[in-house]
């Protein structure tokens, strides 16, 4: 059994300040909206402490919430070790503003012993794609 797959569907609907192990994740505030094994999907609602001095959407928390999904991702395997980003590549295609609904889809490409490369987009309401990502995650000797 897979134990992290099932701690996602047991709090599909719920906000990452109730329930997530993560303090960024908390931040953040991210509502779970659907979970699959190697594929999550995340909402996020862009708050004024998120933005940058032309009040849209930080990069840096863009980047951050790509992030954070992507490693909530490869925690979905149900793998014994804890995994840490080695790379993160973001594509920055539109801008985000306050009170916008941004949706965080990821996808593991393919899941190594040591290794797991994972895709991320982050589009708005009208389904328009704000941002895509790539990444490598390494297994660390921390235990999950």
């Amino acid at each position: 059994m897979n134990h992290a797959l099932e701690f996602f569907k047991q709090h599909i609907g719920k906000n990452a300040s109730e329930v997530s192990p993560s303090p960024l994740g908390r931040w953040l505030n991210g509502k779970l909206i659907s979970a699959e094994e190697g594929s999550l999907i995340v909402e996020f609602t862009v708050r004024e402490e998120m933005t940058n001095p032309g009040r849209i959407l930080h990069g840096g928390t863009m980047a951050s919430m790509l992030d954070d999904v992507m490693g909530m991702t490869v925690f979905s395997l149900g793998k014994e070790n804890f995994y840490s980003t080695i790379n993160l590549n973001v594509d920055y295609l539109l801008p985000a503003q306050v009170g916008e609904s941004i949706f965080v889809k990821s996808k593991i490409i393919r899941a190594g012993k040591t290794v797991v490369n994972v895709v991320c987009e982050a589009r708005n309401a009208q389904q328009k794609l704000l941002a895509q990502c790539s990444s490598n995650l390494v297994a660390t000797s921390i235990k999950v």
